[in-house]
């Protein structure tokens, strides 16, 4: 076939798209009418969530495949994004400045029709959701290299905010700058998380460099736009935003390198089925009280699948526990488990059921 002919073929499947996509917005302007008068929220994660692993599975499944299901996903993302925009725009707080692996998930979690709104800390961004300015926040809870997030686990500590969904971003760190022989850089900017993501990678290739905290892997690129002698380890998108070229990908240690992102939100979610359950308590001062507790949870045939322990707030040389535990808080066996708790711990909150991540 001629060029020309595909072009005008092309011309003619655009506009059938657009009017699919006109479609479909009139149609996502009458389900807001439908959940007003049900007084439903506007915004159904699950719905979603449930939308995109349907469109997922017929890409994988279609004769041709074409597109990658990772591409059909990220489509599929923004023009749900772009229709719940017509319902009732949606506000996500997130760790700044653009570019972060917070606002990654932000931007994977609600797509391009959502308003991010940067903040300088993981503080901030879980006051505005407690404080009820946004209507969601996303924040990073663990590093499958560096472990827990210390600021995210003690603001969900200090803030009354559920957790309303989780998703897990793959990190691939990438040295940015404008000097590309590590022989004559002087400085290294990133921040904490990744500096130690990149432990081995730092000493094996730049030994001499001066190490320097930032606030973010953003303002870590700011520095190195205006400083030619230092690189930056952040994303990709950050040394795009801020012009900075990227001299080497994948400079991470440990193959697999990811970050678990909780959504924040004033309420959890629904049973789905495949529910993960976040909870704090702390056990009395005695011998073998902790070793009761988690019997409960064995009694119950209930998964642990995380366990960490933080400084009680104001209660020196005291420890709360972290837990997340597979499935929703309205299954019997954790409902009984919760109430046993109950009855063993000297405190004991629910932080939120919710649809847990795809692991893979």
């Amino acid at each position: 076939m001629a060029l020309e002919d595909v072009r005008q073929q092309i011309d003619a499947v655009d506009a059938e798209i657009l009017d699919l996509l006109e479609r479909r917005a009139d149609l996502a302007r009458q389900a807001a009418v439908a959940k007003r008068d049900a007084n439903l929220p506007a915004h159904d994660p699950e719905r979603e969530r449930q939308v995109l692993e349907r469109v997922e599975e017929r890409a994988s499944a279609h004769p041709s495949r074409a597109l990658p299901k990772e591409s059909v996903r990220a489509i599929f993302r923004s023009i749900v994004s772009a229709c719940l925009s017509l319902e009732q725009p949606q506000t996500v707080a997130y760790m700044g400045p653009p570019g972060t692996y917070s606002h990654i998930a932000a931007l994977e979690a609600f797509g391009l029709g959502a308003r991010c709104v940067d903040f300088p800390t993981i503080g901030n961004v879980i006051d505005q959701v407690a404080r009820g300015l946004v209507n969601y926040g996303v924040a990073p809870i663990e590093n499958s290299t560096e472990g827990g997030v210390t600021a995210t686990l003690d603001g969900l500590l200090e803030n009354d905010v559920s957790i309303r969904g989780e998703l897990i971003i793959d990190v691939s760190l990438c040295v940015i700058g404008r000097e590309p022989d590590f022989s004559k850089v002087r400085r290294v900017y990133s921040h904490p998380q990744p500096l130690g993501q990149c432990r081995g990678f730092l000493a094996r290739e730049l030994p001499g460099a001066e190490v320097i905290s930032s606030s973010s892997t953003t303002a870590a690129v700011q520095e190195v736009a205006k400083d030619d002698g230092a690189v930056a380890i952040g994303s990709a998108l950050s040394a795009e935003i801020y012009g900075v070229p990227v001299i080497r990908t994948g400079v991470q240690d440990r193959a697999g390198n990811a970050t678990r992102f909780l959504v924040l939100a004033k309420s959890d979610g629904p049973r789905t089925g495949r529910d993960k359950t976040s909870l704090v308590f702390s056990t009395k001062h005695a011998r073998g009280e902790l070793r009761k507790v988690l019997e409960i949870f064995d009694d119950e045939g209930l998964n642990l699948t995380r366990i960490e322990s933080r400084p009680a707030l104001g209660r020196r040389w005291e420890y709360v526990f972290f837990t997340d535990v597979m499935g929703h808080r309205n299954d019997p066996e954790v409902a009984r488990a919760i109430e046993r708790l109950k009855q063993s711990c000297s405190t004991v909150r629910l932080l939120g059921s919710y649809a847990r991540a795809d692991e893979g």
